[in-house]
């Protein structure tokens, strides 16, 4: 036990001085120039850093105990919460940061420690520069997209999630007149206990998941339908009838939503004008609640099966024909080749495709914007529209009606929804166990 103690004397001392103080380690190690830069950059750091990360810390804690005032006629300038709030969030990623620094120093002093103990030198500055340089060269040129992601992505998203435990909504708590304060999971709860929220909610949320559904079920297989057309051996002019119906996708899709706005415009659309002439009665394609729907997932049919047909022409002709060679030996018709060969090698192959063009028509907020704005109106909806999905509904609840808690209350479900539809659809899909197994 003292042999197995005292060789590793080193290692325990490096340590415990490094996480007495940032460097000492390295100092103990014989490092003195790498001791003397972490030493330098965690006293920098800390003595220039901490009255901002105080003040900082506070201002998340409390959000704010000044608000603004009119006094004599003038306004003074109280507590923003919003600014508070963001410049906390910052501040207690920055010290995460700092305290990874600060593990770090006591991993490397630790490790050279080590090194000392088994009889060998602790390598010198010009050493660690060359090791860093070679063996670790990927982690420094991902570092930069590491910082760009944390502090563009990352941040905003902890704040939205944030948001949804304060009481930041009109028309009581509107920064800088009024302050904004933490109220636990009260938004959460009125989401699912008041009845215009819970009818609001659940009313919308069931239309966007047969939306959702729907039209990627329609998307996929109206796709695969006009691949297996298009690539028939009998079809002639293959390129042609390929460009044709690409065309759609090309053209951009803002411009294509506004032009299907107006054609179904039920007073003076085109569509309506035509069908009059024909004799029949006008057709409410925007008006109608049930038909406004019918009309969405139509246009999305335009917009989204030439990618979808695209991608199968590609699978359609990698597949085996040695597979339905055999299946016509066995006496098998056209339709069991579809439902038994192609349709089950189609998905194995576009299984992450299909859950991305899921997620993606959960999220449609373009086609609905344009194309209905959530119309028409329903009264039993708070804030929202017949043709609402959450996504639109949250849009109308933030910029239109300030009600950013429950707006960021609603968001913070659907992430945790489509994240674990998407895992759990993942982990089932046959493609990826088979590249576990490799």
């Amino acid at each position: 036990m003292y042999m197995k103690k005292s060789s590793r004397q080193h290692q325990t001392k490096a340590t415990i001085f490094s996480a007495v103080f940032i460097g000492l380690g390295q100092l103990y190690n014989k490092q003195y120039l790498k001791g003397l830069i972490y030493i330098i950059l965690a006293q920098l750091f800390f003595w220039n850093y901490y009255p901002i990360a105080y003040k900082g810390i506070v201002g998340f804690i409390t959000l704010g105990d000044v608000p603004t005032k009119v006094i004599n006629g003038k306004v003074v300038q109280g507590d923003h919460s919003i600014f508070l709030l963001i410049n906390g969030l910052i501040t207690l990623v920055v010290i995460l940061l700092y305290l990874g620094f600060y593990f770090m120093n006591i991993y490397d002093a630790r490790k050279n420690g080590a090194l000392r103990d088994e009889g060998k030198y602790a390598p010198k500055f010009t050493d660690s520069i060359q090791t860093m340089k070679f063996r670790k060269l990927p982690y420094l040129l991902l570092l930069p997209a590491a910082f760009f992601v944390l502090f563009v992505t990352v941040i905003p998203l902890l704040f939205n999630v944030l948001i949804a435990f304060t009481n930041y909504s009109a028309p009581g708590h509107i920064p800088d007149r009024a302050l904004v304060d933490w109220i636990g999971f009260s938004v959460f709860y009125d989401l699912f206990a008041q009845e215009s929220w819970r009818s609001t909610f659940f009313g919308i949320s069931v239309w966007n998941l047969i939306w959702a559904t729907v039209s990627t079920s329609t998307v996929f297989l109206s796709g695969l339908l006009l691949a297996m057309m298009v690539n028939h051996p009998k079809i002639r002019l293959k390129k042609f009838w390929r460009t044709i119906f690409i065309l759609p996708w090309a053209v951009p899709q803002f411009i294509s939503i506004l032009v299907f706005r107006v054609l179904l415009n039920g007073s003076f659309g085109p569509i309506n004008d035509l069908v009059m002439k024909l004799g029949f009665s006008p057709v409410p394609w925007l008006s109608d609640p049930t038909m406004a729907k019918v009309s969405i997932l139509i246009v999305n049919l335009w917009f989204s099966t030439p990618f979808l047909m695209a991608l199968m022409s590609g699978i359609l002709t990698t597949m085996p024909r040695d597979i339905y060679e055999a299946a016509e030996v066995d006496g098998a018709s056209k339709l069991q080749n579809f439902f038994k060969i192609t349709l089950p090698l189609v998905l194995l192959a576009t299984a992450p495709i299909f859950i991305m063009q899921f997620a993606f028509n959960f999220n449609n907020f373009n086609l609905i914007y344009l194309l209905t704005d959530g119309k028409p109106n329903n009264p039993d909806f708070y804030y929202a529209g017949s043709t609402d999905i959450l996504i639109s509904w949250i849009f109308k609840m933030t910029l239109n009606q300030s009600q950013f808690n429950m707006a960021s209350a609603v968001s913070v479900i659907m992430f945790i929804f489509i994240a674990i539809f998407s895992l759990w659809n993942y982990r089932r899909m046959k493609s990826n166990q088979e590249e576990d197994l490799v």
